[in-house]
């Protein structure tokens, strides 16, 4: 039985969930997802998470740029995420960071807009969502020196970088990565670390979890990364998910039950 899961990072406003929203996402909770988060990519991405926050209980939103998406972050954006963050339902800054894969990126733009939306999180006292991708250097230079509270997500680095994250105060999030094959690297992170400092997220409606791969991912697959997490800590199934569940909810400062 699926039970207590937080998924910490999705993205419903994705086009694949187009005629599927309204009836997926109550249907989701009640299968017992315990809570959703919405990883922003844009302005508005950040304006659907709000949107969506304040018309599901149990849904909350992050608001931020992510690096592919630097046409957003210029002039006043900064103002309107701050504004789009008092409302109650904003627990995170994100999905923020670094992305270096793919060729033709502005390096100097993506470390300014990571920045000034690290400074942001921190000034609000919220966490941040951190993507980062083949950056590992300029990224972990960032945060050592502004020190956000927040998560490094669909981590996919060394243990040794995995140990100076969480040496932050950071926490670290698995996607349905963790069920493929050759999982090997995120199978050791995920053994390295405190019980009290991992998430579990879908990415979705990316990363499905084995047996859905190469499918659109949902909420409901959680439950696969969350059986192999478990398998992996040899831990029960039910404390491996009420454990996630409060490491998010700790993270996020949600208090609801």
């Amino acid at each position: 039985m699926l039970s207590h899961i937080f998924d910490t990072h999705s993205h419903y406003d994705d086009p694949k969930f187009d005629g599927l929203r309204d009836y997926l996402i109550p249907a989701l909770f009640e299968l017992n997802i315990s809570g959703i988060m919405h990883a922003a990519t844009d302005l508005k991405s950040s304006e659907f998470g709000v949107r969506m926050a304040n018309k599901y209980d149990k849904y909350y939103t992050a608001v931020g740029v992510h690096p592919e998406n630097l046409y957003d972050a210029k002039g006043d954006y900064l103002d309107r995420l701050r504004e789009l963050a008092n409302d109650s339902n904003v627990k995170a800054i994100g999905e923020i960071g670094l992305d270096y894969h793919y060729e033709g990126y502005d390096r100097e733009a993506q470390i300014k807009a990571f920045r000034e939306q690290v400074e942001l999180a921190n000034s609000l006292n919220l966490p941040v969502i951190v993507h980062s991708r083949d950056a590992t250097g300029d990224c972990m230079e960032i945060l050592r020196e502004l020190k956000p509270k927040g998560v490094m997500h669909c981590f996919s680095g060394s243990v040794e970088t995995a140990r100076e994250i969480i040496d932050l105060g950071m926490y670290i999030s698995f996607t349905g990565v963790l069920t493929f094959k050759n999982a090997k690297k995120s199978v050791e992170v995920l053994k390295s670390i405190p019980i009290d400092r991992y998430l579990l997220e879908t990415d979705c409606p990316y990363m499905s979890p084995e047996p859905h791969r190469g499918k659109i991912c949902d909420s409901a697959m959680i439950k696969y990364t969350a059986r192999k997490a478990a398998e992996i800590l040899d831990m029960s199934y039910e404390d491996l998910v009420v454990q996630t569940e409060k490491n998010a909810k700790r993270l996020f400062s949600i208090n609801c039950p």
